[in-house]
């Protein structure tokens, strides 16, 4: 049996850390998503491992593991939960609510750190806005095990830790935040904005900004589905790192993301391979990681290579790389894999409105509407759409969900940021 415990800092107004105890199997997909959702939110957590009856008497006090619907979660309180989904658990904590208002000046959808940082200035300067987020707060960054460049943290700060100081920042201003909440559909209609969301409900908001970002491009291999959770991760992997003690980990990617999982496995693994598909690694990835990914004793990267193949039973057992220049293919043994390969939008709820995409469903902002200086032919209005106001005036986008927006945490703090100036002057316009 095999215990971890990863400790959550103090929020204000609470006696202790919350301390959750999570019991389940290894190399548990349903597991991983609640180790995972519990690491990106900042709740403190024991998971157990539980492999025989005598562990589960133990721990749980119950004869037979195989008659266990796993994992078992035990709340503060003592509750326990048998295989309960992420919104359960959500619930049981108190974080699920319902809007308190029929209507807001400002509606933000995602909560990573474009969202976030739109939050605290929109709360901060009086309007009544609401923060909506579908899974964790933190977004794709919030899966990030440390980030050393951003400013004003020299140790650096896991993504998780700084999106929760932004929550506390922005709750204390006055933001609502809803969580576990999703937009489907979106209708633009008498100088609002309308949402029809998952659960049913209607969100409506004189302006809001998209800050929904992306989530990881899949590698498009048979089986992908299959493994996941099992062996095959997406991000960084920080709630997996401790599993990984003695294991030879792989990790796809040749980006900043890629490069802090690497080393933030190595702190755990015995070896971590990061597998690149370009040439070098200097012209994606920040020169500080270069150097420390050279410098790392248990690091080796291989270029020019690509996951063709996964193989497993009910979890991974090996992957098959492909040489890119030779097309000669190899099966290495590995139980897991770790996947950075950049994202695709979640913007699917604009497809059926006026707010125009590019290719990839990024939506167009600013001066990135403009043909010959002139907005398209759907903008209303007879001034150009702000910087970051998408086709749809009162409509707008920031972060990584943008068109040629760049990738990194600050860049999409300042956005959040900037989209709250111009949401005050569009409502001024509309006042």
């Amino acid at each position: 049996m095999a215990t971890i415990t990863a400790d959550a800092p103090q929020r204000p107004g609470e006696e202790a850390a919350t301390k959750v105890r999570l019991f389940g199997r290894a190399d548990s997909a349903e597991a991983y998503v609640v180790r995972d959702f519990l690491m990106r939110s900042v709740v403190g957590f024991e998971w157990i491992e539980l492999a025989s009856d005598e562990d589960c008497r133990r721990e749980l006090g119950l004869p037979e593991l195989a008659n266990v619907r796993l994992p078992v979660v035990e709340l503060p309180d003592g509750a326990r939960l048998f295989a309960p989904t992420v919104r359960e658990i959500a619930d049981r904590l108190g974080w699920v609510t319902q809007p308190r208002l029929r209507e807001y000046d400002l509606s933000i959808y995602g909560a990573g750190p474009a969202g976030l940082s739109a939050a605290v200035y929109a709360a901060s300067e009086g309007l009544r806005v609401v923060l909506i987020e579908r899974h964790a707060v933190g977004g794709q960054a919030g899966s990030s095990s440390l980030i050393e460049n951003y400013m004003g943290f020299p140790r650096g700060i896991s993504g998780a830790d700084l999106a929760e100081r932004a929550r506390q920042q922005a709750v204390k201003f006055g933001c609502e935040l809803l969580m576990m909440r999703e937009g489907i559909k979106a209708e633009f209609k008498n100088k609002r904005i309308y949402v029809d969301m998952a659960d049913g409900s209607k969100m409506v908001a004189r302006a809001n900004i998209c800050a929904t970002g992306v989530e990881w491009r899949r590698l498009g291999l048979p089986d992908e589905s299959r493994f996941l959770g099992a062996g095959l991760y997406y991000g960084a992997g920080a709630s997996e790192a401790p599993m990984c003690r003695n294991k030879h980990v792989y990790v796809v990617g040749g980006g900043n993301s890629a490069g802090q999982a690497v080393m933030h496995l190595a702190e755990h693994a015995a070896q971590v391979t990061m597998l690149v598909r370009g040439p070098d690694l200097a012209s994606s990835l920040s020169a500080y990681l270069i150097e420390r990914i050279r410098e790392a004793a248990n690091v080796d990267v291989r270029f020019n290579v690509e996951v063709a193949g996964l193989e497993g039973d009910t979890v991974l057992r090996r992957v098959e790389l492909k040489d890119m220049g030779t097309d000669e293919s190899a099966w290495v043994d590995t139980k897991r894999l770790f996947v950075c390969i950049g994202g695709v939008p979640h913007t699917e709820w604009a497809k059926d409105t006026a707010i125009i995409r590019d290719r990839q469903g990024f939506l167009v902002t600013g001066p990135d509407l403009l043909r010959e200086v002139r907005p398209p032919e759907q903008w209303p209005l007879e001034r150009a759409p702000f910087f970051l106001e998408t086709s749809v005036p009162g409509s707008f986008a920031a972060g990584d969900v943008r068109h040629n927006s760049v990738k990194r945490v600050a860049s999409a703090v300042g956005e959040g940021a900037m989209a709250v100036t111009f949401a005050h002057r569009f409502l001024a316009e509309t006042a």
